[in-house]
Formats: structure tokens, sequence, C-alpha cells
């Protein structure tokens, strides 16, 4: 054995509370730490022959990155939609790393981690309040999440038209109506060969980002026999907008199409009484995407993907290893090989169990309804500046906002977000919305208090000022 590796394996025990002594270090001043960096600066050491061992390569990881290393996880980090860690989640993902479970087949020998994600799925399902004709599973991100629901969804598409995708590949035809889909909706449209130009755009309500319901029966009823795709919105990125799922189930018993709802961030309005309305119907579509590490706050990377039973046959067309057959059958010997895109999978779900055990439906409600609280509060401030003003009424947990003053208002974004995030106390991002150059901050962090949203507007404010003065 390697001399560094028979070391360290003998130090074990030092290694992980050095590890440990770093970790409660760095949560204990996360507060502290900026949430963006100007100029990152480092050495990147060449590969050396010997190695260094565990513990003095953390003391060179110390040396070299760690102050470089941003509070992304921390409670003023606001931009794009990026969740915290729970305690309960840390140690969950902690104990991933040290198991080192390949996560398969729920009947393997000795292999408990298939089963305990089959059971987390179970326990997201009730924290949605989702009936149990959903299967899951646990992927990396909403985004193949979303590909790998399409991707059964492309399959039933060519069972309607009369053909195998999985065996016999794509065909020219396939309609994708959504409305304000997600870039990574699109992203997999082009991935499965589908493409972005065979999505159909619905027309949204007026001064909204939902689906006009009408307008989808409109383009329906041009072809109301023919097969196709909706792609809905569960929470668009920019304001939160739910197109309306009772409005579309009702559709989906007139006309023939798979039904797929993006809900990444906005399916945690499920926890709160006040907003689980916005989802109403969605038991009814075909998958659903959820991402964890976004309001779940689970570590980077986790997420699920839904999808109902009846359409197990077509995710194992889908996604089966039909070059192994000592794999089993498909159906009966039930295997996450045949299920998602991976062969080898992390023990995703041990996080996502942990923190939902030990903080239950109520700790979910608070997190969920205590970011709302804030977001509406910011909104509010963000109205009462002299500077700001809101683009579009706060329907969750996003603000989007732009600068009062129209003229010139894409480079005024722009030097506001560029003097913001260089003081490393708040990061936020820009976005365009209805054609407008706006800022976008969500809130989505257990750790967040009224505190963290008095310092961003605080700091907003005197960005706004000092580039006045200008």
């Amino acid at each position: 054995m390697n001399r560094n590796l028979a070391n360290d394996n003998a130090q074990i025990e030092q290694i992980l509370d050095a590890a440990k002594r770093l970790s409660i270090s760095y949560l204990q001043r996360l507060d502290e730490r900026p949430v963006s960096i100007d100029q990152p600066s480092h050495h990147l050491p060449l590969l050396s022959k010997e190695g260094l061992g565990a513990i003095q390569t953390q003391q060179l990881f110390e040396k070299e990155f760690l102050h470089n290393i941003i509070a992304s996880s921390g409670p003023r980090y606001y931009g794009f939609v990026t969740g915290g860690t729970t305690p309960a989640a840390i140690a969950g993902d902690w104990l991933t790393s040290v198991f080192d479970q390949n996560t398969q087949n729920a009947k393997g020998n000795g292999d408990v981690s298939a089963m305990l994600e089959m059971h987390t799925v179970q326990l997201l399902l009730q924290l949605f309040g989702l009936p149990d004709v959903f299967m899951g599973a646990f992927v990396t991100g909403a985004t193949m999440s979303n590909f790998s629901a399409l991707a059964v969804a492309r399959q039933w598409f060519g069972k309607q038209k009369g053909y195998d995708v999985a065996l016999e590949g794509i065909q020219p035809g396939i309609k994708i109506y959504t409305s304000v889909p997600h870039s990574s909706s699109v992203k997999s449209l082009a991935m499965l060969g589908i493409g972005s130009k065979n999505i159909i755009s619905v027309p949204t309500l007026e001064d909204r980002e939902c689906m006009d319901v009408n307008a989808l029966k409109v383009l329906i009823e041009k072809t109301p026999d023919e097969p196709f795709i909706l792609i809905a919105s569960g929470g668009t990125v920019n304001t939160v907008d739910f197109d309306d799922m009772q409005e579309i189930a009702a559709l989906k018993k007139q006309y023939n199409f798979w039904w797929h709802v993006d809900a990444a961030f906005g399916g945690f309005a499920a926890c709160s009484d006040s907003r689980k309305h916005l989802l109403k119907g969605w038991e009814n579509a075909d998958s659903i995407t959820v991402d964890n590490h976004k309001w779940m706050n689970v570590p980077y990377d986790s997420a699920v993907v839904f999808t109902r039973k009846e359409h197990a046959i077509l995710q194992v067309q889908t996604f089966q290893n039909s070059n192994a057959p000592y794999l089993g059958n498909a159906l009966d010997d039930f295997n996450y090989l045949n299920y998602v895109p991976e062969n080898s999978r992390r023990f995703r779900a041990l996080p996502a169990w942990f923190t939902l055990m030990a903080y239950g439906e109520e700790g979910y409600k608070n997190i969920v309804e205590t970011n709302i609280e804030q977001a509406l509060i910011f909104g509010e401030l963000i109205n009462q500046s002299d500077g700001y003003t809101l683009a579009a009424p706060v329907r969750l947990n996003t603000v989007c906002f732009t600068v009062k003053e129209e003229k010139g208002r894409k480079e005024k974004i722009m030097a506001v977000l560029a003097e913001l995030n260089k003081r490393g106390k708040v990061f936020m991002t820009p976005t365009i919305y209805k054609g407008m150059s706006c800022i976008r901050a969500a809130f989505v962090n257990w750790r967040t208090t009224q505190e963290d949203v008095d310092i961003a507007v605080v700091e907003l404010n005197k960005v706004f000022d000092l580039l006045n003065t200008l």
C-alpha cells in the first residue's frame, strides 16, 4: 500500500477531526463570510510525485483556497435560487460520503440505500400532499429531472404515434406546448433530440408569466386529435407565477397529452397553508420536477423526478440497461438503473431523509412561510425606496425589481449589481422581465432573518446613493 495512503488510513480519526474543525469554523462564521469576491486570488499547485497526505492537503487548501469560498449557503445570498443546508442535511451528506453507496437495487444484497431512497420519495409525496400514484427518483438537479421526465414523455409520444423511440429513434413531429419554460427544459429538449424549434409558445395572461389556458385550447383545437407534450410552470423564475393547474387538469380530460410540471422550487408552496392553492390540480400531472437543493435546503446536488406509476413501462423502455441481462426483469425487480439516466448513483436521498425526519412537516412549513414573509417585506421596502420599484407583484419567495428611472435602465442595473456584489454583504443576480432589465432576489434559505432582509435594503440604497454621486 502507498505510504501516504497507509498513514492516512491509520490517522482517519485525526483527518475527520480536522475536517470537522474546519466545518464548524466555517459554519459558525458563515454570516461574516463574503457572498461574492471581486477578484479571487489563488495559486494552483502542481501534482506532486509523492503526495502530501490528507492533513497537509487540507492545510494547503486552507492556505490557498479557503478565503475564496463564498457564503453561497449563507443567509444573504439571494442570487439565482440557492438554498442553504440544514444541520441535519449536512450530517446526512457527510455520512453519504462515508457510506459511499452506489444506490441501485431495492432488493440488493444488504443494500438498504435504494429502499431508503424509495422511502424518502414517499416522505416527499407526503410533504407535498401528492398521492401515492407517483413513484420517484433522486437526480442531480432540475435539469436532469426535467430531462428524465421529458425522456419518458418522448417515449409516450412515440407510442401514441405507433413507434418506439427507444428502439427506433426519434421521428419529426413532436409538439411541445409551453409558455415560460425554464432554460433547463429547453436544454433538455435539445439533449433529447426534440429540439427547441418544436416548442409552440402559448401566450400568457396580460402582465403575467402564467399560461393563458384559453389560448392553449385554441392552439390544441387546430389539431385536436394529435398527441403533444405540455410543460407547465409550477413557479417561474422571475416572478414565481404558476400556470393554472386545475384548468390544465380539465383539459387533460378532453385531449391526449403528456403533462409535465416544472416545480423546481415552486413545489414547496405546497408546504404553506396560504400558498398551496397555487398547485391545486398538479396531482393530475404525468411527471413533476422538484429541486431539493433549493428550498429543501440540502447540499448540492439533489433533485427528484416524480412520474406516475402507470407510466413505469415507458420509463423502463427509456432507461433500461437492455444489454445487461444480470439486472433482471426491470418491472419485477425494481432497480433505479432502469428508471433514470445514471448507472452510478450517489446516495442522494440520505441528506433529504435526515432533514425530513429531523424537522418534519412543521419545520418545512416554517421555512417556506418565513421566506415568503421575508420576500413580501423586502418587496414593500423596495417600493418605499427612492431608487427602486417592483417590476411584478411578490407572489411567493422571489422579488423582481428594477430602478425607477427608465433612461439607461440596463446600464444602471448592471452598475448597481456590480457595486452591490463587490461589497460582499449581499449577492443578487440580473434578469430580464417583459423586456425590462431587472434584479432578482430569491428567499430560500432557512438561515435568513429579518436583519438580513434589512441589510439587503440598506446595501441597495447605499449603492444607489453612491452611483448617483458619481
